[in-house]
């Protein structure tokens, strides 16, 4: 089972910004630390994967991506394709829970995002 966390900062009262639109995240992956997440609009490149992806429904796997201008860039891209349960817990956090297409047992993936 892989938990992330995504953290980011409260804000005054007054400052309504929805969870999700949050700019600045600081990722934990099953408890440690791993980085951080910026929020950011779709790219070109973005857009030409999830084309890509629009007729997988399930699965994970790897693409070959397309060139690039980012020297290093080239190669593979891992993906997750699945179904995503979610629950808000109140304006300042809400889950993300990955379902099993047999729904047995529980997720294997939950995504947190909390205002702290």
């Amino acid at each position: 089972m892989v938990r992330i966390a995504m953290e980011c900062d409260k804000r005054p009262e007054k400052d309504k910004t929805k969870l999700m639109e949050e700019p600045l995240w600081t990722m934990y992956c099953n408890g440690k630390k791993n980085g951080y997440g910026v929020r950011r609009e779709a790219t070109e490149e973005d857009l030409r994967v999830m084309e890509m992806l629009k007729a997988v429904s399930m699965g994970a796997g790897v693409i070959p991506q397309p060139p690039s201008e980012v020297e290093g860039a080239e190669g593979e891209m891992a993906y997750v394709r699945a179904h995503f349960e979610r629950v808000v817990g109140s304006r300042d956090s809400e889950t993300l829970y990955m379902v099993s297409p047999d729904g047995s047992s529980g997720p294997d993936l939950s995504i947190y995002f909390v205002r702290v």
